[in-house]
């Protein structure tokens, strides 16, 4: 574990705020004197900021020791720390897609390459599959036996986000950390991002929303016999495969159609998190139910606006109290920009204690493994589709009936 660093390593020294702060007035009054106008810089005027009021910032390079400031940084660092789970999970999520196309390898080639065992994690790229599962294990109770990872993978993302609203796009999502990472560049490149007018950007933010319906609609009017026929459909059991040879026999428009999101994500922040992930406009309605929000402490903000100017969801953190908003990630960018300590942390309530950083990627990480953790301790993570079933299908692939035709599976009998 490491030591805390001493007041000699701190760039600001940490003393606790006063009660009363009869002079955050005054301080926002010389912020913005010599910085008034529109195409001023801001940043300047934080050096007004008398030492007490700074917020505590570490300086890790004081420590020699590559990892002892490794674990310090995540635990005083929420962006390292974010960082790190990002990469973390990315780098799982390419080892399961090595493992399924070892898997893939050995049923395309009719079983003569080495055998694979098949990744449950893929079902994490099975979301309507996910749905119906958890709409049919809702109605019956039974979590089915074709693809019950998906319904695991789809708890524990709704789980993370009660516990810190949408931190599953900006903490786990291999898709939020690719977009993320498209509009840094894009950042870099041009300088800025562009930010759509209020006018055009509803409108676009609705179509997530559109889709989600559209989904939930669906799979509310099928039956538990309906449920049943689809998850069981010879479709349901490859649809892994499917999606694997979707992406490797990409077609040009569906090339063409991924290009230009990426581009278009390199000049707008988030742009298929923030207008299209039906995925993210559910988990932003859950995460209402969260009791974890930013809070913003309106006695100390000197108006700054820098947490805003942050937030790559273009939320007006600067004049929340609370930040109830479907777009918040739980990012901690706003937090980390905030130049006043105790004026703007994760908290459930506005006089509850904050939730310091180290714990941050606790509570993400943590809920994720505990909810998929249960799944492989109950059972419930590898399907029931034996080695000789999957070989049998991979050489039938071109069948009709697994075929897909607007939601509805082709009739199919007992043996198929």
């Amino acid at each position: 574990m490491a030591t805390e660093a001493p007041d000699t390593n701190l760039e600001t020294v940490d003393v606790a705020i006063p009660q009363e702060l009869p002079d955050v007035g005054l301080i926002r009054q010389d912020l913005f004197t010599k910085h008034s106008r529109p195409d001023a810089r801001r940043r300047p005027g934080l050096k007004k900021i008398p030492p007490e009021l700074r917020r505590r910032k570490p300086n890790f390079d004081h420590e020699q020791r590559w990892y002892k400031r490794f674990v310090w940084r995540l635990r005083e660092d929420s962006q390292f720390q974010r960082s790190t789970i990002q990469a973390a999970f990315v780098l799982l999520c390419i080892w399961i897609g090595i493992e399924f196309y070892l898997f893939m390898r050995w049923g395309l080639s009719g079983g003569t390459e080495a055998f694979y065992s098949r990744p449950p994690g893929v079902e994490g790229f099975l979301p309507i599959s996910a749905l119906i599962s958890f709409k049919y294990w809702v109605q019956t109770g039974i979590v089915n036996s074709i693809h019950p990872a998906s319904l695991f993978i789809l708890l524990a993302i709704v789980a993370v986000s009660i516990a810190l609203k949408k931190s599953f796009c900006s903490w786990l999502c291999p898709v939020g950390t690719l977009s993320e990472s498209l509009w840094m560049v894009g950042q870099k490149l041009f300088k800025r991002n562009l930010a759509l007018p209020r006018w055009l950007d509803y409108p676009l933010r609705s179509l997530k929303y559109l889709l989600l319906f559209f989904f939930i609609y669906s799979i509310w009017q099928m039956d538990k016999e309906a449920l049943a026929q689809f998850i069981y459909s010879p479709y349901n059991k490859v649809a892994d495969i499917k999606m694997f040879l979707f992406f490797a026999e990409i077609s040009s428009f569906a090339l063409w159609t991924i290009l230009i999101l990426m581009l278009l994500s390199v000049v707008i922040k988030n742009f298929w998190c923030r207008f299209l992930c039906p995925y993210g406009a559910l988990l932003g309605i859950v995460g209402w139910l969260s009791p974890l929000k930013i809070t913003r402490t309106e006695s100390s903000c000197i108006d700054c606006e820098l947490c805003t100017q942050a937030c790559p969801a273009n939320i007006k953190v600067h004049k929340a109290d609370r930040v109830w908003s479907d777009e918040c990630m739980s990012c901690m960018l706003c937090v980390q920009a905030c130049p006043v300590k105790n004026t703007l942390e994760m908290r459930a309530g506005i006089k509850s204690r904050p939730v310091q950083n180290r714990f941050l990627g606790i509570l993400v990480g943590g809920v994720f493994v505990v909810v998929t953790g249960l799944a492989v301790l109950t059972g419930y993570w590898q399907n029931s589709i034996s080695r000789e079933e999957y070989l049998r299908r991979f050489q039938q692939l071109n069948s009709p009936v697994y075929q897909h035709f607007r939601g509805e599976v082709p009739e199919y009998g007992p043996h198929d």
